[in-house]
């Protein structure tokens, strides 16, 4: 406290002193960079300024140079803990606009794909959870599982963390053994290890008081803010991509919306909790119902490079092998917008063509540079080490904010 004098000499008005304190950009505990500027009473936060634009990479002017098959790599860059489900969102976009329609076995291996992704995110958001109330054990037990989706992504594409898997209109060419060997290698042994998880935390005393209560947000306000995924569907709103607007036949699977009640950050976590759950059962149903003797491409010539053989002994092939790599396939005239339901919520892309072989405008809805902004709301009046734990819940990735 300061001291202010008065006009009575009797009289001392107290005047109340706060610090300031700065949350990032460089601090481990923001998950990324970027900064919180934090008006402190003590360890209470009065009020929060977010600032982002630390790693801003021009991602949608670089897109508007490049051919649509080269922008892929942009894309892994957004939500880097489930790149393939950035990918096949694009990918969507752009057949979307060519009016393609895909085999039902190269929408089931998106489909795949995409939930695999889904459970990986939901893997670290959740494992660091439990790190940041300080249960390390389950972060490093269930990390080793997300290293088992990455073998799977390796096997397909030799990729790990930016995968830039599949191609414009499905797959370049079908699994091979070895990978549905490791998918069905995961389906069988992460059940086990996730209910072990699980039992570390959902009903720990420790991590309930740390969670329930902290960091809040009503369905009111999530939907004032343009919020989607779980972090929506925590405050009880079951809104999701994959229902509403289904895509890659995922219509034809049945699984559940999970919501929560208070939209606090147990409600968060167990939102993700469930949704790996539903994922498990998704993937499940996806290679039961998998069709067989099924190309793994659309009919879309311009973007499927002829096979190595014909490249090598026809020189049309080979022409048509080097038009598409350098991109000069041009791309019909047209405006659209296609979302899925990324790992953060709904990952958009608004794609405007003037005919050319670049995109005219290109804009990534990114969920994450959306949520992020009630932030300060949602940190006002909880301690510090509750903001932590809030923007964990939150699974705030600094490559969505800044694209």
């Amino acid at each position: 406290m300061s001291k202010k004098e008065n006009k009575n000499p009797d009289e001392v008005v107290q005047e109340k002193e706060y610090s300031i304190l700065n949350l990032g950009p460089t601090h481990p505990a923001t998950h990324g960079i970027f900064q919180n500027v934090l008006k402190m009473d003590g360890e209470i936060i009065v009020e929060a300024e977010p600032t982002v634009g630390y790693i801003h990479r021009a991602f949608e002017k670089l897109a508007e140079r490049r051919p649509y098959a080269q922008i892929t790599p942009l894309t892994d860059r957004l939500n880097y803990c489930s790149s393939p489900i950035n990918n096949m969102g694009w990918y969507m976009t752009v057949e979307k606009l060519l009016g393609a329609k895909l085999p039902k076995r190269a929408e089931y291996m998106r489909v795949i794909i995409m939930e695999l992704a889904r459970i990986a995110d939901h893997i670290v958001c959740n494992t660091v959870i439990g790190q940041d109330t300080g249960a390390t054990t389950g972060f490093l037990y269930l990390f080793q599982w997300r290293e088992k989706i990455y073998d799977i992504y390796e096997n397909i594409c030799g990729a790990r963390l930016t995968t830039n898997i599949g191609r414009i209109g499905g797959f370049d060419r079908d699994w091979s053994p070895k990978t549905w060997q490791l998918i069905n290698d995961f389906l069988e042994g992460f059940p086990k290890a996730f209910r072990e998880f699980t039992a570390l935390l959902e009903r720990n005393k420790i991590f309930m008081d740390r969670t329930i209560n902290c960091g809040p947000i009503s369905a009111e306000m999530a939907l004032s803010y343009s919020f989607t995924g779980p972090n929506l569907r925590a405050a009880g709103v079951d809104y999701d991509v994959r229902v509403a607007t289904p895509y890659s036949s995922y219509e034809d699977f049945d699984f559940i919306i999970p919501t929560g009640k208070s939209g606090d950050t147990y409600d968060r976590f167990m939102v993700r909790q469930q949704e790996m759950w539903e994922s498990l059962s998704i993937i499940q149903q996806a290679i039961k119902k998998m069709p067989k003797d099924q190309p793994t491409h659309a009919d879309l010539p311009d973007f499927f490079l002829p096979p190595k053989e014909q490249v090598y002994n026809n020189m049309e092939a080979l022409i048509y092998h080097f038009k598409i790599v350098m991109g000069e396939m041009d791309i019909p005239k047209g405006e659209v917008y296609s979302c899925v339901e990324g790992g953060n919520g709904e990952l958009g892309f608004y794609l405007i063509s003037d005919g050319g072989r670049t995109p005219f405008r290109l804009h990534f809805r990114r969920p994450c540079f959306i949520y992020y902004q009630a932030y300060p709301e949602m940190v006002k009046g909880i301690m510090l080490s509750d903001a932590i734990i809030t923007m964990s819940s939150m699974n705030v990735i600094a490559g969505e904010l800044d694209a």
